[in-house]
């Protein structure tokens, strides 16, 4: 019993460490949440303060009790006895260890949302109602539930399945094969979603406000960049919440603004927002995110199909035996441990193409202004946290605090070639 002890003081060390760093940033708000930063005078007032901070200590309190409960049922799954009592069940089912597979895993998805549905309901219903953001109804939500798990489940029961035969056909370079294909899948994925998956939630349409797409268009010769089409989206049917995202690659890469964006900001600005967005493509980010992001599942496909192999694995929750679907949890759990120390560099990494994408954006449209205003405003209408603590900050933002980012693009030059990030 000393590994399933010692697992478990590690699970336990490093969800103490996600608490206490959550703990340190509400404590921060606490204590900065009424000042007003520099430069975000006439758009940031009290009033906005006061609801910043009511809707970051409301979404953070129910992010902590869905955070425990999702603990405790994981501990109860891993480490109570549980997966060996739903491995039994599973493959009491089928004997087809590729059927045992998909069941396993599809079932616990289902269960797992039906588990989480209240919050999530609550989170929509309470929380972002309460805050003037949720545009939701009760039967909008289910349908958009139902939706989302029938297509959840179709996609990773065809996944799954050709996984499992894959890991059955070659015994001994499955690992490649399986790689290969999930990668292939991921790139069919970004051509089929725009087209596919994404209209079954939202409308789609080009951008009616006059001008505009003229505006952006223009913005992007410029940058020697063609886009299929620039779309509008009924974001407001779900939340008054606003952004703008590529989707897409390829020749069918396309723009998408929220209707409530475009509702917020003047043609500047998003064409500010949009510039920055065409940075990412421009300076290869998303080119090197895939790149990264495949190197790593090779190297993971690889230690998974040695993991495998290890005959202690079981063991390593108490157990004697356990399918391949189970021992996969099992790897899950233990990577989710390893990988959790390198969220600061993930999250750096992340950090640095965002300043590189502004820098991209205020020398191809040379009106750093535009940019700064349009990402207070998208701070302010979606009541974002303006004071978090740096250290939770280094672990989480995936993008600079607004703070520091609005400061770097106010103190860049304009009508000069762009500079190189130190």
């Amino acid at each position: 019993m000393l590994m399933p002890t010692l697992l478990l003081s590690l699970f336990a060390l490093t969800t103490a460490c996600t608490y206490w760093l959550r703990h340190i940033n509400l404590n921060h708000l606490r204590h900065h949440g009424a000042t007003v930063p520099a430069g975000f005078e006439g758009v940031i007032n009290a009033e906005t303060l006061a609801k910043t901070v009511a809707y970051t200590f409301d979404s953070s309190r129910l992010d902590l009790w869905e955070s425990l409960f999702d603990n405790l049922l994981l501990v109860l799954f891993l480490f109570g006895g549980l997966l060996g009592l739903y491995d039994r069940f599973i493959t009491g089912l089928v004997a087809d260890p590729v059927l045992q597979g998909i069941l396993f895993f599809i079932v616990i998805s289902w269960l797992q949302t039906l588990l989480e549905s209240p919050f999530s309901l609550y989170g929509a219903f309470v929380v972002e109602a309460r805050h003037g953001f949720n545009t939701l109804t009760p039967k909008l939500w289910l349908t958009d539930l139902l939706k989302s798990q029938f297509i959840g489940t179709i996609i990773t029961g065809l996944l799954l399945g050709v996984v499992f035969t894959l890991i059955g056909w070659s015994s001994s370079h499955w690992w490649l094969w399986v790689w290969g294909f999930l990668a292939l899948f991921s790139l069919f994925m970004m051509f089929l979603s725009p087209y596919v998956i994404e209209p079954l939630f939202n409308r789609f349409e080009p951008v009616t406000e006059e001008g505009l797409e003229d505006d952006i268009k223009a913005m992007m010769g410029r940058a020697g960049l063609q886009v299929g089409k620039v779309m509008q989206m009924d974001a407001s049917k779900r939340s008054r919440h606003s952004n703008a995202y590529f989707t897409g690659i390829g020749k069918v890469k396309r723009i998408v603004l929220y209707d409530t964006l475009i509702k917020q900001m003047t043609h500047a600005e998003i064409v500010a927002v949009l510039a920055h967005e065409i940075g990412h493509w421009k300076k290869g980010h998303i080119r090197k995110r895939l790149l990264l992001a495949e190197a790593g599942a090779l190297a993971g496909s690889w230690i998974v199909f040695k993991s495998l192999d290890w005959q202690g694995l079981p063991g390593l929750l108490g157990y004697d035996h356990l399918s391949l679907a189970a021992r996969l949890v099992i790897l899950g759990f233990i990577a989710s441990l390893v990988m959790f120390p390198f969220s600061p560099l993930s999250a750096w990494l992340s950090r640095r193409d965002e300043y590189e994408a502004d820098r991209f954006a205020v020398a191809l449209t040379n009106d750093p202004d535009s940019l700064a205003s349009a990402l207070i405003k998208l701070s302010a209408e979606n009541l974002s946290n303006l004071h978090p603590h740096p250290l939770y900050a280094s672990f989480y933002y995936s993008h600079p605090p607004i703070v520091t980012r609005i400061r770097a693009i106010r103190a860049l030059p304009v009508s000069v070639p762009e500079m190189k990030i130190p």
